[in-house]
């Protein structure tokens, strides 16, 4: 996805490259029966006292990829990988009956993580990972994805589930209003994440919003704007309480905490104080907070454990020298952040470097873009490999 920005500067996060089919995955023997319904008190921290699930379906594309190589220690590292929990990204309505699925793999120990992302009209200033519902589409949407999801929660009311709120909806409205697409999308964007919001506001659910990153809301013109188009879908939802707060970073490469920062010292650095997701949470959260809407965060470390790669926050596509960052933890130091969490699955595209491809984004053919990179959303195994190379803390 790719977003321009009124101050003088690109930011921007590559989300998640949408997945064309449904793989073949072996199922997971179901769960033992967790004998009591999950009840998410509102403000409360669904990860404490549960461990992120490690679901099949990444661990699948990890095995399958293991199985034509030679290094054992290379394979050793990926097992360790596959049992990380990490969300699992339902991005097209023939994913949704693996919901169901997933749900039922999922032990009382655990919780899962879902990243809800098929909005008519998704990702309106990026073509790497365009959705399959079209502007106007709002009814399908409804009925053929959300619909059936939220049935599939009910059905497991003893499961604890986190969702995510389709990244780079809302912020986009902040930022790249002047584009056709994006006007062409506003409706549905708020709209769709309403239905959603107040759907899926289950007893058993904790939801974060997709909030962007600080090096896209977190510049002083995009501060406010931001807070208020967040506010304003949570209150046009009956004002849900099981919205927790907000994601950041989601499929970025942004630090929590590093000072001075990474783009410190570009030269529009003085319009943007929020140099990592810390600074943007302690600057944008307690606009939340102000306007009436939960304000805690989760953050996404899947791959942010190297920094300073990036010629321009914008830069988002496959950064090249990447690693796997901090796993799911509670542990954050921040009392405005439940939990860092592995969102993006590592070792997924987030677009292809074929310039002859239709969904083909220059973003991914910067410099700093790893190449070759196939289709958002398929596998790239040495990509996968570097990763784990780079991995901090090491595998």
């Amino acid at each position: 996805m790719r977003y321009s920005f009124g101050i003088a500067a690109f930011a921007a996060l590559a989300a998640a490259a949408p997945t064309e089919t449904v793989k073949e995955v072996a199922a997971r023997a179901p769960a033992a029966a967790c004998s009591t319904a999950v009840k998410v008190a509102a403000g409360s921290n669904i990860f404490t006292g549960r461990t992120l699930h490690a679901n099949s379906y990444y661990a699948a594309e990890i095995t399958t990829a293991m199985a034509s190589v030679t290094d054992e220690s290379i394979k050793t590292k990926a097992a360790a990988v596959a049992k990380v929990g990490s969300f699992l990204w339902i991005d097209t309505i023939a994913r949704v009956p693996i919901v169901a699925t997933t749900l039922a793999e999922t032990p009382c120990t655990d919780v899962l993580g879902l990243v809800i992302y098929d909005l008519p009209g998704r990702d309106c200033a990026a073509k790497a990972s365009n959705g399959e519902l079209k502007s106007g589409e709002l009814s399908r949407y409804k009925s053929e994805y959300i619909d059936p999801i939220v049935a599939a929660i009910k059905a497991a009311p003893n499961v604890a589930v986190a969702l995510i709120i389709e990244p780079d909806s809302l912020p986009n409205l902040v930022t790249n209003a002047n584009l056709t697409t994006c006007q062409a999308s506003k409706t549905d964007y708020q709209d769709g994440v309403a239905y959603a919001l107040k759907q899926l506001n289950l007893p058993n659910v904790a939801m974060y919003i997709d909030a962007g990153h600080g090096g896209w809301l977190g510049w002083d013109a995009n501060l406010q704007p931001g807070a208020d188009i967040l506010t304003k879908v949570y209150k046009a939802a009956g004002s849900p309480k099981q919205v927790m707060g907000i994601a950041t970073n989601v499929a970025g490469w942004n630090a929590f905490d590093q000072k001075p920062g990474e783009f410190s010292t570009a030269t529009d650095a003085k319009y943007n104080k929020c140099q990592d997701e810390k600074r943007f949470i302690n600057a944008f959260n307690p606009l939340l907070k102000k306007g009436g809407m939960p304000n805690k965060a989760v953050i996404d470390t899947g791959r942010n454990g190297v920094t300073g790669l990036r010629k321009e926050w914008g830069n988002w596509c496959n950064v090249n020298g990447a690693g796997f960052g901090v796993r799911p933890t509670t542990t954050t130091n921040d009392p405005l952040v439940d939990a860092f969490v592995w969102i993006k699955p590592g070792g997924e595209s987030d677009g292809t470097s074929d310039t002859s491809a239709n969904r083909y984004d220059s973003f991914c053919g910067k410099d700093e873009a790893y190449k070759p990179s196939p289709e958002a959303g398929q596998w790239n195994e040495a990509y996968f490999e570097m990763l784990l190379k780079n991995a901090v803390p090491a595998f």
